[in-house]
């Protein structure tokens, strides 16, 4: 029988990482920080775990297997379609952009990546970089990485908890330093650096940076033409955070009870970010508590959600 799968998640220590997601979320480690937690994924890098039930232990893609892929979806995906993440950025990430999937599967045999980030909070004065300067081309940007004067060409947006960033593929971007955030994303990992601030990594070299991929990818979009790919399915309501080809993510906030339903198309993605609370189906109950993540398989039906939470809900075009 079909029924709510809740999910452990991967941590991953990266040298811009910090410590919120041990302390305020709940995140158990022995990582020296958790730069990113992902909460739901299905990769060879990076697999969740089922906690509690009759899968306990099963890793996702063995649920999935065990039951077919119409838990995922009724439509045929050549890979799981989603990653999604906590990301605690306590330095500066590196300046990047992502291919589109015509160039990741002809490149790296793996789909594109665009994204969307949902800040969950950021300390006062933080910035992001979203795209390049108005009026920046690409040959003008690729000199200034010649030159060294890559930041004189980026877009610096003010950050502040609430705000909706969706970073479709070919758009430079990097989370500043004091961002917390939740990230949906393509189920890819495709990352083409263009400027990494002069840091060394763990081996005692300059990371490494991939500006000839970079430069082929980069499309450097105005706020109109980012929204028109954002929304392009049109089916937004009041909740919703963007309704893509990719994805439909849709954020709540619960007082009592809420009523929510997966069908045939597609699963839902539960991500709670602050509260307590339970998701209740068929008469059972599942703790639901900030930094929770669970699995709810297509065509489940109707459930609910009760208690004082702000959540997530992920799903599928």
């Amino acid at each position: 029988m079909l029924k709510p799968i809740k999910l452990k998640p991967i941590f991953k220590e990266i040298i811009w990482g910090g410590n919120r997601l041990k302390t305020e979320y709940n995140k158990e480690s022995d990582l020296n920080n958790i730069a990113e937690s992902w909460e739901l994924t299905v990769r060879p890098d990076g697999m969740n775990t089922i906690i509690g039930g009759e899968f306990d232990s099963y890793t996702l893609e063995n649920y999935i297997k065990e039951n077919g892929d119409c838990v995922v979806s009724n439509k045929k995906q050549p890979f799981f379609p989603l990653l999604i993440k906590f990301i605690d950025a306590q330095d500066n990430l590196s300046v990047q952009v992502h291919p589109d999937d015509t160039y990741g599967l002809s490149h790296a045999n793996s789909l594109g990546k665009t994204e969307m980030w949902y800040i969950i909070d950021a300390n006062p004065g933080a910035q992001l970089v979203y795209g390049l300067k108005e009026g920046v081309t690409n040959n003008e940007f690729a000199q200034a990485i010649e030159d060294g004067n890559v930041e004189e060409k980026l877009n610096y947006v003010d950050v502040k908890k609430g705000d909706v960033f969706f970073i479709p593929s070919g758009l430079v971007h990097a989370i500043g330093s004091g961002i917390l955030l939740a990230e949906i994303q393509q189920n890819s990992n495709i990352t083409y650096r263009v400027y990494d601030y002069n840091r060394i990594g763990k081996d005692g070299k300059p990371r490494e940076l991939h500006i000839n991929d970079a430069l082929n990818v980069i499309v450097n979009r105005n706020e109109t033409e980012i929204d028109k790919i954002r929304f392009s399915t049109n089916v937004k309501n009041n909740n919703t955070l963007a309704c893509c080809e990719y994805f439909n993510v849709e954020k709540y906030n619960i007082y009592g009870t809420s009523q929510f339903s997966t069908n045939a198309e597609s699963f839902a993605s539960l991500l709670c970010l602050d509260g307590t609370g339970e998701i209740i189906y068929n008469d059972n109950h599942y703790p639901f508590l900030k930094g929770d993540s669970y699995f709810i398989p297509a065509n489940l039906g109707n459930f609910s959600i009760s208690g004082k939470l702000e959540i997530i809900i992920s799903k599928i075009k």
